[in-house]
């Protein structure tokens, strides 16, 4: 069932539904997610849990291939990677965009075509562009000068690999600083303004073992609006333009990453890839057409839009406490496997599943098992007034930036995966444990 997205006017942000499509209400007081109860899914799999909607995320990555036919479009990987979640994305037909020797070495494990992988990274190490030259991936995304000549003395000799350089538009967007990397002064690309940008690519057009496809940029994470992509679209076919009167050359790829925002609850804004395909596609072949330049292939890059509402994380509570007027519900896991809001002050939708409850519901902190006072996983949600030790809570759109950037700390394991599909279940990553923990000690 594909996911609920309402029809918007062009480049206006739209609302979506929190939960994944599939979720049914069951008696008494539970829900379903992919036909399999989450209070089910909580006492097989253990707390703290995250639980995949294959279809929704199936759905989702679909919705991005129908709105833009013939454009590229790669899952973001650093969202959420496990074998699984490749085949998926092959099997929709997707490219996959990685950032590190790890998550290329997963990709050709869970057998990936290379020719679809893209790497990113601001500082990639030897050994990330030794295993993306011996796999023989599609694209290497360049971020810097110092990368270019050193990317080109690993190309064998007779070899040619193809490159994007990744460029800042000086476009501001996003939900938060940390996150906003379409403007100068952070660690990404190479600005348009100043020169840089132009300056590397003369520097890769040098390089005759560097065949350079197009231009690459990224604006920023939770980008509701289409607004600051059809204002990045503008500014590089304008540097395009230059290019092409400076070195007689035109690229047939053009990169504007991602960023495309998703709903952590009811009402937040997000984006619909009609919208975009509707407003971008459109400015991007009138910029062309006004400068004379063949409209180049667009690639985008969703990786939190297409996992993040497809994931539930489920938590079991351990104490409930009264501190003056603030009630705190703590839970089994935390910044340990979910740093987001400690780093970054999300919020989440948090629901009491399992059992019914005839009491008025009240304002609580749901907070994690850490030693730190920032470990609050959700500020100020409603939840019944009887809420207790061993009740389960469950927190959607979770599937992106959570497992994926979860920790070690406390030496408390990592959670695991399974995924959901027909009223089945099964495990993709197991949980982390505490012998897996020790048997990286090694030292005396």
């Amino acid at each position: 069932m594909a996911p609920a997205v309402l029809p918007t006017p062009p480049g206006e942000p739209c609302s979506a539904p929190v939960w994944p499509a599939s979720t049914r209400t069951l008696p008494p007081g539970d829900l379903a997610v992919g036909g399999v109860a989450l209070s089910e899914l909580a006492d097989r799999f253990g707390t703290p849990c995250y639980v995949l909607d294959e279809d929704e995320v199936r759905a989702r990555a679909r919705a991005w291939r129908t709105a833009l036919p013939d454009a590229g479009v790669a899952y973001a990987g650093k969202a959420f990677l496990s074998r699984a979640m490749i085949r998926w994305i092959g099997e929709e037909g997707l490219s996959l965009d990685v950032c590190s020797a790890g998550e290329l070495e997963l990709a050709a494990h869970a057998g990936f075509p290379a020719e679809r992988v893209v790497l990113h990274g601001n500082a990639k190490s030897p050994e990330d562009l030794r295993t993306a030259l011996r796999l023989g991936v599609g694209r290497i995304v360049l971020d810097g000068t110092g990368e270019i000549a050193r990317l080109a003395a690993l190309v064998p000799p007779g070899a040619r690999q193809r490159v994007l350089v990744r460029v800042v538009p000086g476009v501001e967007a996003g939900a938060h600083a940390a996150v906003r990397t379409g403007v100068e002064g952070q660690k990404f690309g190479l600005p348009i303004a100043g020169g840089e940008a132009e300056d590397a690519v003369a520097r890769v057009l040098g390089q005759p073992r560097l065949e350079l496809m197009g231009l690459h940029c990224h604006l920023g994470s939770q980008i509701a609006d289409v607004g600051p992509y059809v204002t990045a679209v503008r500014r590089l076919v304008d540097l395009l333009a230059r290019l092409r009167d400076l070195h007689g050359v035109t690229f047939p790829e053009l990169g504007l990453g991602g960023g495309f925002a998703i709903a952590y609850r009811d009402g937040d804004p997000t984006l619909d890839p009609r919208s975009y395909a509707a407003r971008v596609g459109s400015e991007l072949s009138l910029r062309c057409a006004h400068a004379d330049l063949p409209v180049p292939r667009l690639t985008v890059e969703p990786g939190r839009w297409i996992v993040g509402p497809a994931g539930v994380a489920l938590y079991r509570v351990l104490a409930v406490k009264s501190t003056g007027d603030r009630v705190f519900v703590a839970v089994d896991g935390g910044m340990s496997d979910n740093p987001r809001p400690a780093l970054y002050g999300v919020r989440y939708t948090v629901r009491l599943v399992g059992r019914a409850s005839a009491v008025p519901e009240r304002r609580v902190s749901v907070v994690g098992r850490h030693c730190e006072a920032g470990d609050v996983l959700a500020e100020d949600v409603a939840l019944p007034g009887d809420v207790r030790p061993g009740d389960v809570l469950a927190v959607p759109a979770s599937g992106a930036y959570q497992v994926s950037m979860a920790s070690a700390y406390n030496l408390v394991g990592r959670p695991p995966v399974a995924a959901v599909s027909d009223g089945r279940a099964r495990l993709l990553v197991r949980r982390e444990t505490l012998a897996d923990l020790r048997s990286r000690d090694v030292g005396e």
